[in-house]
């Protein structure tokens, strides 16, 4: 490898986006066993929690099967060498007593996340991260749903705010490498030395693609997860992301022969089987509607006997994002008649 290439940080929210997949339900083995696996490879931020955050175990978005603070303990005891623990909150799912309780139970980065026009929620719960002498990041939700101009305002607020590191989530996977490079290239033109994050999601199978888009265009922070282990389609995937970071002659401080090893432990730890692109999924991309809904949304439409591939079209129709679940419902009705 050229060792004057930038280092590309791999954060890996396997075992919070991951929660996604599995309603939530991740035991404390299950997080043990791949974090042991995942530090012992090298990766650099492993991050912790319910799906949706600190704070966002609720019966309107999924109770978790183990609260905050035994997640976070757990997950911090099966760590070595130089691997940092993460955790993510959004404002109003999460507070700021959350945040000092993740600071106790040892997380070294907080990600503030916020809806893609939003970043000024992010300013009060960045400075307290910031005061409790952790990293802190911001991110933008559903960064699809408005302009790359818009995206690199908002992330010079957040860092104005506090912010250590800023960037942009795909959260619907709704993005092809084109509309990947022209967001991030905006983003570093506007918080120059700030490291900019991107974290993609697989429902158009362009989430590697679009990751490697990211790193070419200026990002030095790329998410990705074992097997893709994730919301819907699943994220970007974690061992094939470093593979081709290794062979395009980037540099992350993973041994790959071992994550290959942690991925194959995600595998038969976390997971029944891998992430995949179904229809619903791949409809879900197209549409722009948030990955995590496709659970509630298969249920629902099941039960009313309605094509979720039509639900997930008219929820892209009314820009439904994340938080708005009660939605899925009315949706469903709506299109079975009985609204």
């Amino acid at each position: 490898m050229d060792s004057q290439e930038p280092q590309v940080t791999i954060y890996d929210p396997t075992l919070r986006d991951g929660q996604h997949a599995v309603r939530h339900q991740l035991g404390a083995d299950q997080l043990r066993s791949y974090a042991a696996a995942a530090s012992s490879a090298g990766v650099p931020v492993i991050e912790v929690g319910h799906g949706n955050g600190l704070g966002a175990s609720s019966l309107q978005i999924g109770q978790a099967r183990l609260g905050d603070d035994e997640m976070l303990v757990t997950v911090r005891e099966a760590l070595s060498g130089t691997t940092r623990m993460g955790v993510f909150m959004v404002p109003g799912w999460g507070t700021g007593r959350d945040i000092r309780r993740a600071a106790g139970h040892g997380a070294d980065v907080v990600r503030v996340a916020a809806h893609c026009t939003e970043a000024n929620v992010t300013a009060r719960h960045l400075g307290l991260v910031r005061e409790l002498g952790l990293e802190a990041q911001a991110v933008l939700l559903m960064s699809h749903m408005t302009t790359p101009e818009r995206l690199a305002e908002e992330c010079g607020r957040a860092v104005a705010y506090g912010a250590q590191a800023v960037g942009i989530m795909d959260s619907a996977g709704h993005y092809l490498p084109a509309d990947v490079t022209e967001r991030v290239e905006r983003i570093v033109e506007a918080v120059g030395d700030v490291p900019v994050i991107f974290h993609g999601h697989n429902n158009l199978a362009m989430a590697v693609a679009n990751s490697v888009a990211a790193v070419e265009a200026g990002a030095r922070v790329i998410d990705a997860c074992a097997r893709g282990f994730g919301a819907g389609a699943g994220n970007t995937q974690l061992e094939v992301l470093v593979a081709v970071l290794h062979r395009m002659g980037h540099t992350t401080g993973i041994d790959l022969p071992s994550l290959l090893h942690a991925a194959d432990t995600a595998h038969a730890c976390l997971m029944e089987i891998p992430p995949s692109i179904d229809s619903p999924a791949l409809m879900s991309g197209l549409a722009g509607v948030f990955s995590g809904f496709k659970p509630r949304v298969l249920s629902a439409a099941a039960a009313a006997d309605v094509d979720p591939i039509e639900v997930f079209a008219e929820l892209g129709r009314r820009q439904v994002v994340a938080g708005q679940e009660d939605l899925i419902d009315d949706v469903v009705r709506t299109l079975a008649g009985t609204s």
